[in-house]
C-alpha cells in the first residue's frame, strides 16, 4: 500500500534519527531465519487444511432441516436495549467529530502526513482497525458510520424522513458499490497522493457528496446496501462476527421483508431475516433479536446473494492479496516484464503497471472461482447448479479474506497506529499538547518478526480450515445428502489448499526475503 508505506517509512526515520538505540533492538522489517526451510512449512499448512477436510467431512453430517447454530437474545433484556442505545448515541457523536476532525486536520493542518491526524486516522485507525473489530465483535460501522447518522440528523431535523426520489434499478444490482471498491483499491495501492493531508480531505468530500446524493436519491438503506462500498464490506466481514440483529419478519402480520427495499427479500426462503437493518428498523422490539453466536456461523447459512456481490466478495480477497504480492520479488520480476510495454503509454510506468494489478487480479480470481464452481456444479452430478455453486460459496471465502488480512496487516496496524496516540493531542502538527501525549514514541519492538510470522501462520491455517468448514455446511444444506455434499467440495479443497500455500509464500517474503 503506497500511501500506507509513507506513513511507516516516516515512522522508522523518526525513530532511527532520534532513538538509535531503540531502532536497533528492533529494526523496523526485521530479517527472520526459519528454523526449517519455507517449503515445509508450505507443505504443513497445506496438509493440514486437506486434513481437515476429512475430519470435517466425516463428522459434520447435519442436513439443511437441521441445521442451525446457537444464540443468546440480548435484546429482550430491558436494561441492555437501554445501554446500547445510550451506547449507540455516544459513538454516534464521537464519530461525526471524528470526521469532522480529519477533514479539518486535512485542510487547515501540517502537509506532513506523518504530524498530521488524518493519514493515520483513515489508513491505519479506520481502514484497517475498524475491519479486525467489525469482524472480532460485530458490524460497528452500522452505528458509527458518520454519513449515515449525519443523513439521519437532517431527518430528525425536519421531523420527517428524506422520501427518496427514484428506484434502485434491478439491473444496476450491487455494481456501483464494487465500482467504488476498486476506486478505493487504486488510491490505496497506485495513488502515491493519498497520503497527503490536504488530497485526503478533499476526496472525502467528494466521497460525502456521493454518498449523500446517492441516499437522497435512492434512500438510506438502498444505498448502503447496493452503492457504498464501505458498508458492503463491513456486512460482508460481519458475517463472521459472534453477533447479530435478527428480525422475526415471518411471523409478523405483514412480511418485513416485503416491505424491504434494500434487497433481503432475495432469501425470503429462510426463516427469519439477519443483519438487514431497514427490516431491523421497520420492526418493533418485540421482532427484533439481538444475539451472541458462535463466531463464523453466520457466514454458513446458505444464502444466495447477487451477482455483483459474488464479485464484490471476489475483489475484496483478490485486492489484499495484490497488497501483499506487490512487496515480494516476484511482482519486481513482473514489473520488469511489463515496463517496456507501458514505458511508451503516457504517465508513470509504475503507476500504470500497479493499476493493471489492481484490476487485473481480481478478474484473474474471479475466472479461478468460475471455474471452480462449475466443476462443484459437475462434481454433485449437476444437483447444485453453477449459478446456485457460484452464489452461495462464496462466502466460504471471507475467513480467508480474513486471515489475510489479519497475517498481512498486524504488524503494520500494532506498529504505525501508535502515532495516533500523540496525535490525539496535535492533530494539525501546530505543536499544542491538548491530552499530555504529543511526546509519545511509538515503539516498533512491540511485535518482532518472529511473532509475526507465527501469526500468520496460525491465521492462514486457521481461516482455511474454517473455510472449509463453510464450504462443506453450505453444500449440505444444498444439497441435504452428506456423500454428494462431501464429493461436490473437492475442487473448493484444492482451491483452498492452492491458495493456503500461495498466501503463506506471499506473507513470508518480507519477513524472510
Amino acid at each position: 500500500m503506497k500511501s500506507k508505506s509513507l506513513v511507516i517509512t516516516a515512522i522508522v526515520i523518526l525513530a532511527w534519527t532520534g532513538y538509535p538505540s531503540w531502532l536497533s533492538a528492533h529494526g523496523f522489517g526485521e530479517r527472520y531465519d526459519l528454523p526449517i526451510p519455507l517449503n515445509y512449512f508450505l507443505i504443513g499448512a497445506a496438509a493440514t487444511v486437506a486434513f481437515s477436510f476429512v475430519v470435517i467431512g466425516w463428522f459434520v453430517r447435519r442436513s439443511e432441516r437441521d441445521f442451525d447454530y446457537r444464540r443468546l437474545n440480548l435484546w429482550e433484556s430491558p436494561v441492555f436495549r437501554t445501554i446500547a442505545r445510550v451506547l449507540s448515541t455516544v459513538m454516534a457523536v464521537l464519530s461525526v467529530g471524528l470526521l469532522l476532525v480529519v477533514v479539518g486536520a486535512g485542510f487547515y493542518g501540517t502537509s506532513d502526513a506523518l504530524d498530521n491526524f488524518a493519514p493515520t486516522f483513515v489508513w491505519i485507525i479506520w481502514w484497517v482497525g475498524v475491519g479486525y473489530v467489525v469482524a472480532l465483535v460485530g458490524n460497528i460501522w452500522a452505528i458509527v458510520n458518520p454519513w449515515q447518522i449525519i443523513f439521519e440528523w437532517f431527518e430528525i431535523l425536519f421531523n420527517k424522513p428524506i422520501v427518496p426520489s427514484f428506484r434502485w434499478p434491478d439491473w444496476l444490482d450491487a455494481w456501483p458499490a464494487l465500482v467504488g471498491f476498486l476506486l478505493f483499491a487504486w488510491v490505496e495501492n497506485v495513488y502515491t497522493g493519498g497520503s497527503r493531508p490536504f488530497n485526503l480531505a478533499v476526496l472525502i468530500l467528494i466521497y460525502s457528496t456521493v454518498t449523500w446524493t446517492g441516499m437522497i436519491l435512492f434512500g438510506k438503506h438502498v444505498w448502503l446496501k447496493r452503492g457504498d462500498p464501505f458498508a458492503v464490506l463491513f456486512a460482508l466481514f460481519a458475517r463472521f462476527s459472534p453477533t447479530e440483529i435478527r428480525v422475526n419478519s415471518h411471523n409478523s402480520e405483514e412480511d418485513i421483508c416485503l416491505m424491504c427495499q434494500s434487497g433481503c427479500s432475495w432469501n425470503t426462503d429462510l426463516s427469519e431475516c439477519i443483519d438487514c437493518y431497514e427490516c431491523w428498523e421497520l420492526s418493533d422490539d418485540s421482532e427484533r433479536r439481538f444475539s451472541l453466536r458462535p463466531w463464523a456461523s453466520g457466514l454458513a447459512r446458505g444464502e444466495r446473494v447477487t451477482t455483483a456481490l459474488v464479485a464484490f466478495h471476489i475483489t475484496a480477497l483478490s485486492t489484499v492479496t495484490y497488497d501483499g504480492l506487490s512487496e515480494t520479488p516476484a511482482w519486481v520480476t513482473v514489473q520488469s516484464f511489463m515496463w517496456p510495454l507501458v514505458d511508451p503509454l503516457p504517465g508513470s510506468a509504475v503507476a500504470t503497471i500497479d493499476s493493471i494489478g489492481t484490476i487485473g487480479l481480481p478478474l484473474l480470481f474471479a475466472s479461478i472461482y468460475v471455474v471452480v464452481c462449475r466443476m462443484v456444479s459437475r462434481s454433485s452430478g449437476g444437483r447444485l447448479t453453477r449459478y446456485d455453486a457460484a452464489h452461495s460459496l462464496v462466502f466460504s471465502l471471507v475467513p480467508i479474506a480474513l486471515a489475510y488480512n489479519l497475517s498481512h496487516y498486524l504488524s503494520f496496524l500494532l506498529i504505525a497506529g501508535q502515532q495516533i496516540i500523540p496525535l490525539l493531542s496535535d492533530p494539525i502538527g501546530s505543536g499544542i499538547d491538548l491530552f499530555g501525549t504529543a511526546g509519545y514514541i511509538p515503539n516498533i519492538a512491540v511485535i518482532n518478526a518472529r511473532a509475526a510470522w507465527i501469526v500468520s501462520i496460525v491465521s492462514l491455517v486457521s481461516g482455511h480450515v474454517v473455510s472449509v468448514y463453510i464450504a462443506h455446511v453450505i453444500s449440505l444444506r444444498r444439497l441435504r445428502e452428506h456423500t454428494i455434499a462431501v464429493k461436490s467440495q473437492y475442487p473448493m479443497l484444492v482451491l483452498m489448499v492452492f491458495y493456503t500455500a500461495v498466501s503463506l509464500w506471499i506473507i513470508s517474503q518480507p519477513l524472510i526475503g
